[in-house]
């Protein structure tokens, strides 16, 4: 199978956290949906791994799906900080 590593997560992060923004309709910006949606793909395939899913051997397919709802669950927390700060 194909084992992503991390330039793999970040590519496909990237990938995942610009549509993340679009799912969520976000309005951070394109560079700041690209960088929550890395870090949400790091964070969703760390916490798989912590449960015991093989996320190495996942496929590109799950790999995405991975990193998309970590994506929108960072992009979910950025917005409730957001407004806890302003209000």
């Amino acid at each position: 199978m194909l084992a992503l590593g991390f330039f793999g997560w970040v590519i496909i992060g990237g990938l995942a956290g610009w549509i993340a923004g679009k799912v969520m309709d976000d309005k951070k910006g394109l560079i700041l949906n690209i960088v929550l949606g890395i870090v949400g793909g790091l964070l969703g395939g760390w916490l798989l791994k912590i449960i015991g899913v093989d996320v190495e051997g996942g496929g590109l397919i799950f790999s995405f799906v991975t990193c998309l709802a970590g994506a929108c669950l960072v992009l979910w927390i950025a917005r409730l900080l957001g407004a806890r700060s302003r209000g």
